[in-house]
C-alpha cells in the first residue's frame, strides 16, 4: 500500500474534461478562495471507492497524499482516514484525530472541510465537551477553513442530539462576511431544525434580523412555505 499506487489509480482515472469543470466549480481563479488549487480530474465516488479498498493506509502514505498539489489526492487521502475512524478503537481515533488537526491546512476547499470535520474532529469531540473550546478559538480565526471547520465538525453533535455548540457558534459567526461560513452555518442550523423544529425558531426568533441572508435562508429551507417569507421578511 502506498501513495504512489493511488496517484497512479487516480491518474488513470482522471479526464481532461473534468478537471476543468471541477476547477471551475471549486473557484481556483485569481482573488478566488481555491486560487491555485489543480484537479486531475476524477469523480468523488471513484475516490470514494478507492480510499475504501486502501482504508489501511499507514499514515506517513496518507501525509504524502494530503501533502499533495492534487486535490483529488488530498481528498482521498483524507477519506482513507475517514473509513479507518470508523472501524478504529479509542487510541488509533486519537491519533487519526491529532493527524487531522496537525495536517488541517490542507483541508484547503470546502469539499475538504465537510468530508472530515464531522467524521474524525467533530467524532472525536462528541465524547468530550471539555475539549470543543478548540472549534470556539476556529471560529474566530482569520482563516477561512478553520472557521468552516468549527462549525461543520457540530454536525457530529447535532446527530447526538446536542444543539448546544452549532447554537453558540452559529451565534458567533453572524457577521462573517464569508458566504461559504453563511452556507455552513445555514446547513447546520437546518440539521438542528430537522430534529428540534423550536430550537430553530428559537434561535431565528433571538438572531433572524442580524443573519446573512443566505444564512438565513439555508437555514429555514424546510419550514412551511409562509413560515419561510416571514423569517425572510424580518430578516435583513
Amino acid at each position: 500500500m502506498s501513495a504512489n499506487i493511488i496517484l497512479k489509480r487516480l491518474r488513470a482515472a482522471a479526464t481532461p474534461e473534468k478537471a476543468t469543470v471541477l476547477a471551475g466549480f471549486f473557484k481556483t481563479g485569481k482573488g478566488q478562495y481555491g486560487e491555485g488549487d489543480r484537479f486531475l480530474g476524477v469523480t468523488v465516488p471513484e475516490q470514494r471507492k478507492l480510499a475504501k479498498e486502501f482504508r489501511d493506509l499507514p499514515l506517513p502514505e496518507v501525509e504524502a497524499l494530503v501533502a499533495s498539489p492534487w486535490h483529488e489526492a488530498r481528498l482521498t487521502g483524507f477519506l482513507v482516514l475517514t473509513y479507518a475512524f470508523a472501524r478504529a478503537g479509542e487510541a488509533r481515533r486519537r491519533e487519526l484525530y491529532d493527524f487531522t488537526l496537525a495536517h488541517r491546512a490542507t483541508l484547503n476547499n470546502w469539499d475538504l472541510v465537510d468530508v472530515i470535520a464531522p467524521v474524525i474532529i467533530g467524532g472525536w469531540l462528541v465524547d468530550r465537551p471539555a475539549d470543543r473550546k478548540l472549534l470556539r478559538r476556529f471560529a474566530k480565526s482569520s482563516d477561512l477553513w478553520e472557521r468552516r471547520i468549527a462549525i461543520v465538525s457540530t454536525l457530529a453533535f447535532i446527530r447526538a442530539g446536542d444543539f448546544a455548540e452549532t447554537l453558540a457558534i452559529s451565534e458567533a459567526l453572524l457577521g462573517d462576511r464569508h458566504d461559504l461560513i453563511h452556507k455552513a452555518s445555514g446547513w447546520m442550523l437546518r440539521e438542528v431544525g430537522k430534529r428540534d423544529e423550536a430550537v430553530l425558531r428559537g434561535f431565528l426568533e433571538e438572531h433572524a434580523a442580524r443573519m446573512p441572508r443566505t444564512m438565513l435562508r439555508y437555514a429555514i429551507e424546510r419550514l412551511p412555505e409562509g413560515e419561510r417569507k416571514g423569517w425572510l421578511a424580518a430578516g435583513k
